[in-house]
């Protein structure tokens, strides 16, 4: 009783110290977003935003190249599967046609022209070059982001605003990657297989978990370290207002079992970009931290095994609502961490600081790893 009073208070005193500064915190990004959204559209309205996209063949990368086309930024998206990007390349070209079309028509038909030549490819808003480019590349692959970059240049002479979604997810404790521990088939239920779990990794066994590890680093880290190579001098020299957006994870900040080697690849790419922020500060980098979002990315999986928490589809973050957040905070010009939600997502990275075990206690349950 008094051990369960003891923690209730602790995390009342915990709560109560993060509250003034958070709220303080708040009300200044808001502020300072505010005004920085009116410095950036100054300097790039909308409608001359040239906008690349690492990983546009499904979820939010494909929702945000929806959402710039809509707007009548020119949009260049990239990913490795040929059909999809085909499909989206078409999608965004209309998409741009018909709200060049409907702003004709609310100004009484002036612009007609560079509404037909965006739905033809040829023009988007203000800018030349067409509204939309497909370019199926993997993001790890240099030469393939050089071919990107040397299409962009062609078409639009530089960029602004880059978005780096791509990525790949991990599901199995790492030991399970190894043969054994909690989550090797029959790993658990009976006194035999108890004994099973506690034996020792094989060379063999290691070794795949090795191999696995190899392409979780490929996809989380990898990628967007040749995108940074690859873009970030290009961004630097052709944009007055250069931004660039890196959808991380939580498990980012916050330990989660089973998400091991995603954890770990996503924490090293995102310090990548935090680095970054502070070598390039012309440009405004943006971290969007959000927790689980619904759609089939786990379906990118570099292992394989069940997923243990709840449904993402039922309980996950919908894929247009974090793509209308890394707009809006690209736009606003909000540097550094951008945690969605941010309660409790933000205050459980910062209790882990003092109170590890109720963090690690919440991730236990959360995925079902009791």
């Amino acid at each position: 009783m008094a051990s369960s009073s003891s923690s209730s208070h602790l995390l009342g005193t915990a709560a109560t110290a993060l509250a003034v500064p958070a709220a303080v915190y708040l009300l200044a990004k808001l502020h300072s977003n505010r005004t920085a959204r009116r410095r950036r559209r100054k300097l790039l309205p909308a409608t001359t935003e040239r906008v690349l996209i690492l990983g546009a063949s499904s979820g939010v990368g494909h929702a945000l190249a929806k959402r710039y086309a809509q707007r009548g930024a020119r949009v260049c998206v990239v990913g490795r599967r040929k059909d999809k990007i085909q499909a989206l390349e078409e999608e965004c070209i209309a998409v741009a046609a018909a709200a060049a079309a409907a702003a004709d028509a609310a100004s009484g038909g002036a612009g007609a022209g560079a509404g037909a030549g965006a739905g033809a490819g040829a023009g988007a808003g203000a800018g030349a070059g067409p509204s939309c480019l497909g370019q199926v590349a993997d993001i790890t692959v240099v030469e393939d982001l050089v071919r990107v970059r040397e299409a962009i240049d062609r078409a639009w002479g530089g960029l602004d605003t880059i978005h780096v979604v791509a990525g790949v997810s991990a599901l199995q404790p790492l030991m399970a990657l190894a043969g054994v521990g909690v989550g090797v088939a029959g790993s658990e239920g009976d006194g035999e297989s108890e004994r099973e779990s506690g034996r020792d990794a094989s060379g063999e066994g290691i070794q795949t978990a090795v191999d696995i590890a190899g392409r979780a680093v490929q996809g989380n880290f990898t990628g967007p370290l040749v995108a940074a190579l690859t873009f970030i001098p290009m961004l630097e020299r052709t944009s007055r207002s250069p931004s660039i957006l890196l959808v991380s994870s939580l498990a980012a900040l916050i330990p989660a079992p089973t998400r091991a080697l995603y954890a770990a690849t996503k924490a090293a790419s995102l310090l990548l970009y935090q680095a970054l922020a502070i070598e390039h500060r012309r440009v405004a980098f943006t971290f969007m931290i959000p927790s689980t979002i619904e759609g089939s990315f786990r379906a990118s999986a570099v292992d394989a095994g069940p997923v243990r928490e709840a449904d993402p589809n039922k309980q996950g973050l919908k894929t247009g609502w974090v793509a209308d957040r890394c707009v809006a905070a690209v736009d606003g010009g909000e540097k550094g961490n951008v945690v969605v939600p941010w309660w409790p997502n933000a205050l459980g990275h910062h209790l882990y600081y003092f109170w590890p075990s109720f963090v690690e206690a919440k991730a236990a349950r959360k995925y079902n790893f009791d």
